[in-house]
């Protein structure tokens, strides 16, 4: 595995940047919406099927299972893991449906409530180093699996440091796979006009090293949130940092 020293960041023509865990600190508002959402659920369905009730761990659960992930692949992974199997649903289903898509929008409704409470904040490493790479004329793309992307970065007031962004709803009005697959990265690099071997992905989660790493982009950053650096290592990551401003 490579030290932050022995990379150039300059040599590359493109960054492409997620946004939970990277960016922004919200990691913890995701993990505390997905345990209340699911808790919920978790709760009625023991009381129904005569089963124990088993809550939803926010640190195991959520790292295997949600983070990284489109909101409705991640409720379907987490309960695929406890052997339960809803109807997928639309879309459009209200939070109140048992569905995929009611539980996954459910989920969304408590982050959206708790964001406008207690608003985004930022790693400070990390948007220094993006300002830097910003004046040195890098192109910059945010790549999310959230389809409220756009609101956070509103939020935390650092829209003006990137080029493209590719969030929830871009992947699904381009009708992309998301992470761990490579698909948003790759568009996210061809909208910028950079080939991938040019090009650095930067990610906490361990879909998205898998992603950076199925993709063939030159250097796969892990970022290290959560004491963990050799699996994002034994993922793809090509260097493991705990804070982006290791590279200043």
């Amino acid at each position: 595995m490579a030290s932050p020293k022995d990379v150039d960041l300059m040599t590359y023509e493109a960054i492409l940047f997620d946004l939970d865990g990277v960016l922004t600190a919200t990691a913890r508002v995701h993990s505390a919406c997905w345990k209340q959402m699911f808790d919920e659920f978790l709760r009625q369905h023991a009381q129904e099927s005569g089963t124990p009730f088993v809550p939803f761990d926010r640190g195991a659960d959520y790292l295997n299972y949600v983070d990284g992930k489109p909101r409705m692949e991640g409720v379907k992974s987490f309960l695929a893991s406890r052997g339960i199997h809803l109807p997928f649903g639309a879309p459009e289903d209200p939070p109140d449906r048992r569905t995929v898509c009611g539980l996954g929008n459910r989920k969304n409704e408590l982050f959206r409530q708790l964001l406008m409470v207690e608003g985004a904040d930022v790693f400070e490493g990390s948007v220094v180093l993006a300002r830097r790479l910003r004046q040195a004329g890098k192109k910059m793309a945010v790549v999310s699996s959230s389809k409220n992307c756009m609101a956070i970065l509103e939020v935390a007031g650092i829209t003006d440091l990137f080029d493209y962004f590719m969030d929830g709803n871009e992947a699904q009005r381009l009708h992309l796979a998301g992470k761990p697959q490579p698909d948003t990265f790759l568009k996210a690099a061809q909208m910028l006009g950079a080939a991938p071997r040019q090009t650095v992905v930067v990610e906490d989660a361990i879909s998205g090293v898998q992603a950076g790493r199925a993709g063939n982009f030159g250097l796969v950053i892990g970022v290290d949130r959560h004491g963990a650096p050799q699996d994002l290592v034994d993922n793809g990551a090509d260097v493991v940092v705990a804070d982006l401003a290791e590279f200043l």
